[in-house]
């Protein structure tokens, strides 16, 4: 088996369960540390020759962090494309379980039965809390609606102010941002690397809570941890 992975978090979980099968991965696939493959560019600019030339069984893809015309190309070449959805912890979980199967994997493994449990019943605060959550600054973008991450955080007892807006990722102004008085600010740092010196100094002085992009965006062997991650970085600042 043959696989050639576009998104970082299904390269770390194909890496781990199904050593060897990964021939290709994007520049940004950076789990596990070491990964030793061919390079095929970025997620949203892959290079689809250099694909083709590795002769995949299967390149693994996702409707959100990879663009169709690429997706396209690829099957042009007679390449077959296995691609994903994930809006949800479950939906994660589910679509984990079906590409692990694709490349082969026979026995479910550990870290995922680990994640399904620790999804079942994650740690929820005492009282709901309401935050925005900017992804991006210049301009601010921040979580709209039906995302993972959005879920991902409802599901910790944290209610993002545009859960309702009419699109998935908005632009919205610093200063309407600020006049929604959240009770968290949540900064993870990807995709824009939020930082203790980038990004907190824009909401002062309304609390903010600098969070693992990684836990918090990424399906895979780190959704076993992401709970007891987060929730600690989201306690940390209602403090």
């Amino acid at each position: 088996m043959r696989a050639v992975s576009l998104v970082p978090s299904l390269t770390e979980a194909v890496e781990l369960s199904a050593p060897g099968v990964l021939v290709g991965a994007t520049d940004w696939c950076s789990h596990p540390a070491g990964l030793d493959v061919v390079r095929v560019g970025g997620t949203k600019n892959p290079a689809v020759e250099r694909i083709a030339a590795l002769a995949p069984d299967l390149v693994i893809a996702n409707e959100e962090e990879n663009r169709e015309p690429d997706l396209a190309a690829l099957r042009a070449t007679g390449t077959e494309v296995l691609v994903t959805e994930v809006r949800t912890v479950p939906q994660a979980l589910t679509e984990l379980d079906r590409v692990l199967t694709a490349c082969g994997v026979r026995t479910r493994p550990r870290w995922l039965d680990e994640a399904a449990r620790t999804w079942s019943a994650p740690p929820v605060p005492e009282r709901r809390t309401t935050a925005v959550v900017p992804i991006w600054r210049r301009p601010w973008t921040v979580l709209g609606r039906d995302t993972f991450a959005g879920d991902v955080l409802a599901r910790l007892g944290v209610h993002h102010l545009y859960a309702g807006h009419p699109e998935r990722y908005p632009r919205v102004p610093l200063q309407e941002l600020r006049a929604a008085r959240p009770d968290l600010v949540v900064l993870p740092d990807e995709p824009y690397r939020f930082t203790a010196d980038d990004g907190p100094e824009a909401f002062a002085p309304l609390p903010c809570a600098p969070v693992s992009g990684r836990h918090l965006t990424w399906y895979g062997p780190s959704l076993a941890r992401a709970p007891r991650v987060l929730s600690g970085a989201l306690r940390a600042a209602r403090r």
